[in-house]
């Protein structure tokens, strides 16, 4: 046996004991491997339905949103049509209140001459009368000095 054949018999065997000590971690490596394959199965297995529910949630979710956009929608519609009639019922406010000053206005004049005509009435009313107590009190005060004038004459 020459010295090469030594020297490769050696690396032989410093190849097996390599061989020998990787192999050790390498089928420890195996099992960590097969256990994270089947922890991912049974995660996938247990992850399928989950997603399942969140996928139907979601879509719950959604329709809720838009029955609630379809609300809000008619919401909106009915606060505009709320906005019309509270413009409407601004504008009737407006028109009887200018209503009521042109009545009120109309019916003031001739109010004050109905009153000032019926003071003048009972104003002269009372003149009248006092002008026939007055005639009264001088034909009395008259008839007395005549009817003294003829018991004295």
């Amino acid at each position: 046996m020459s010295g090469g054949e030594i020297a490769a018999l050696i690396a032989a065997g410093a190849f097996l004991m390599l061989v020998l000590v990787l192999a050790v971690p390498i089928l420890r490596l195996r099992h960590t491997v097969d256990a994270t394959t089947r922890m991912i199965a049974d995660l996938n297995d247990r992850t399928a339905p989950l997603l399942g529910d969140v996928n139907t949630t979601v879509k719950n979710v959604n329709t809720a949103l838009e029955q609630v956009q379809t609300s809000l929608d008619g919401v909106n519609l009915q606060l505009a049509k709320v906005d019309t009639m509270t413009t409407h019922a601004q504008n009737v406010t407006a028109n009887v209140a200018n209503l009521a000053a042109v009545v009120s206005a109309a019916a003031a004049n001739p109010l004050v001459k109905v009153a000032a005509f019926g003071y003048g009435v009972r104003k002269a009313a009372a003149a009248r009368r006092h002008a026939e107590t007055e005639r009264e009190v001088r034909d009395t005060i008259k008839q007395q000095r005549r009817a003294a004038r003829r018991g004295n004459g």
